[in-house]
């Protein structure tokens, strides 16, 4: 449930609270009559329905080079956002007269497209992975995760929604003077992005020297969103006081009416932009780090090997309780496998390691067995089996009351665990 409310609030925030901004400044816009909102919401629904293509082309085809996609899009984001930058501030209006007011209006349509377009297909594509080949939909986990994901969204719409009241409530001039520092920080965001890609593959190169400069920039562009986010807070706060001191003339008690209700949603909005940034920030800094501290694995247990065979006690693994198990193969190698009680006549046995995640092994939470690396819930029922995150399967044997392993089969499994 964390894991998808924190990547939902990561990938989406900064592209959402652009959004916003843009829609919130095309709004304000009023002394230019010749904007038309209509154009940003085609872009909006041009974006959203693009990414949904892109999306499901990529996850059935192998047609898509994802790289390539996102270094054209953003592209087409940066020098949009740049060109409407220019617009805003009037710097092409004597260059290019004759088509000054189509090419206003074009560059946020396009500019709100590709925005949507660069982070919706991950959007799109990530409720995928809640659910590994052979498992049902219908389980807690899947819906713990829906959960998060969903709840991620919402905290992002409404951050999202409230940054808009906000900035709309605001006079034109400083306005536009905080929509380009946010514009600029978030261009500078995604060029860095544009570079760390063009970087990958190739398509440009950059000295030794040069490179380990522009690492900590690379590794850390986390904080380009949290600038926004500083930016952010005041703007609630402002927003908050208008709500406190509104004054306006009024001539009946209607219209008083409408003047408290207005101020109180002014409160209410300043209320919801605050808290979002906070729980963003708290989303992305301690929630994260709870959820990406190291989980050790339990120690591993004893166990009896004489000649090539590994044998256990059955009364050490009947308790139901997720147990662990190492083996020294002939070259040192650590060969560590589970075994857990499944029913009255049952046991899952497996390797500490599976055909997706590697050797990072498993462990037990609430009586449930967790994937140390992507943090799925294993079926209990299935371990022993084939299949999605599941341990590979490990051969065993019941003589008396112990469990018997070939050593054979470890040591054919040992290139798993170096």
């Amino acid at each position: 449930m964390i894991k998808p409310f924190i990547y939902i609030i990561q990938i989406l925030l900064s592209s959402a609270l652009f959004a916003a901004l843009v829609y919130a400044i095309v709004c304000a816009a009023q002394n230019l009559k010749f904007i038309r909102k209509k154009y940003y919401m085609y872009g909006c629904f041009a974006g959203v329905v693009l990414a949904f293509i892109f999306a499901m082309i990529q996850r059935n085809t192998a047609g898509l080079n994802r790289e390539y996609f996102n270094i054209a899009v953003l592209s087409v984001n940066i020098l949009s956002a740049v060109c409407f930058i220019a617009f805003l501030w009037n710097f092409l209006k004597k260059k290019a007269p004759k088509f000054y007011k189509a090419a206003y209006n074009f560059s946020y349509a396009v500019l709100t497209a590709s925005l949507f377009l660069y982070v919706f297909p991950d959007v799109f594509l990530y409720p995928f992975n809640f659910v590994m080949a052979g498992e049902s939909v219908v389980s807690t986990d899947f819906l713990f995760k829906l959960a998060g994901y969903a709840g991620g969204g919402l905290i992002v719409l409404l951050t999202a929604w409230a940054l808009f009241k906000a900035f709309f409530a605001m006079p034109y001039k400083p306005a536009r003077i905080l929509f380009t520092a946010i514009a600029a920080l978030t261009i500078a965001q995604q060029s860095v992005s544009l570079f760390q890609l063009l970087l990958a593959r190739r398509i440009i190169t950059v000295s030794r020297y040069m490179f380990h400069i522009l690492l900590p920039v690379i590794n850390n562009q986390i904080f380009f969103l949290y600038a926004v986010l500083a930016i952010t807070v005041p703007i609630a706060f402002f927003l908050f006081k208008k709500g406190l001191t509104l004054k306006e003339e009024y001539s009946n008690p209607a219209q008083l009416r409408k003047i408290k209700v207005k101020a109180r949603s002014y409160r209410r909005w300043s209320a919801i932009l605050a808290a979002g940034c906070v729980l963003s920030v708290l989303s992305l800094t301690a929630l994260k780090s709870y959820d990406e501290r190291a989980v050790e694995l339990s120690p591993a247990e004893p166990m009896t090997i004489s000649g090539d065979i590994i044998s256990i006690a059955i009364e050490n693994i009947d308790d139901g309780h997720l147990h662990r198990f190492a083996y020294y193969a002939q070259d040192g190698t650590e060969v560590r496998f589970i075994v857990i009680k499944k029913n009255d006549i049952a046991y899952g046995v497996g390797l500490d390691a599976c055909d997706i995640c590697g050797e990072t092994g498993y462990y037990e939470r609430n009586n449930e067995v967790i994937c140390k690396l992507c943090d799925v819930v294993m079926n209990k029922s299935t371990i022993g089996f084939k299949g999605g995150c599941n341990p590979v399967p490990l051969s065993y044997t019941r003589r008396g009351s112990n469990m018997i392993i070939q050593t054979a089969d470890l040591e054919k499994e040992k290139g798993r665990f170096r």
